[in-house]
């Protein structure tokens, strides 16, 4: 298929790309970590958790060109992982479902996942709508259950199980 993606591990050579994108306010802004991270912080972030086998940092690549980052964890054959994702913030249109169907694909065939579950903040109706998008069910709403920046916000869970993701397919 011309238009697939493919998936690799971050590099530390990616950290300064990465960085530019969690730090834009397009991106910052939908974070339960909402303030603006330093090259310091960010590579001790990365130092600590790049050997840790259950974890999984990856970039999401269209050809030659990367669309976005996604994470993993606790990641073990059969297991249930969280995941976390942004797209780069001036990726095309219809990039969040193309990194996505990519990173679920690595999910559930690479890594041998049984489900993948996510969340979002109430705000964030883009990320919401794509979990929807990709099959992803709602698995409950905690209301008022992240403080940012002196304010609660609502958190709705998601849940996507190997089979259902297969069937879809």
């Amino acid at each position: 298929m011309a238009d697939a993606c493919t998936v690799r591990a971050l590099t530390e050579d990616d950290l300064p790309m990465v960085l530019v994108w969690r730090n834009h306010p397009a991106v910052r802004s939908f974070m339960l970590t909402q303030h603006e991270i330093s090259m310091e912080e960010h590579r001790n972030w990365f130092v600590r958790v790049k050997e840790v086998k259950t974890r999984q940092l990856l970039l999401v690549m269209d050809g030659a060109d990367p669309l976005g980052f996604v994470q993993f964890n606790p990641v073990c054959q059969g297991g249930i992982a969280n995941w976390g994702f942004y797209a780069r913030p001036d990726a095309p249109k219809g990039s969040g479902t193309k990194l996505g169907q990519a990173a679920l694909a690595h999910a559930f065939k690479a890594l041998g996942l049984h489900k993948v579950c996510g969340k979002a903040i109430e705000s964030n109706v883009a990320s919401i709508a794509l979990h929807q998008k990709l099959g992803f069910k709602e698995e409950g709403r905690l209301r008022e259950q992240q403080r940012i920046a002196n304010q609660y916000h609502t958190l709705f869970f998601f849940g996507l199980l190997a089979n259902d993701w297969q069937e879809s397919q």
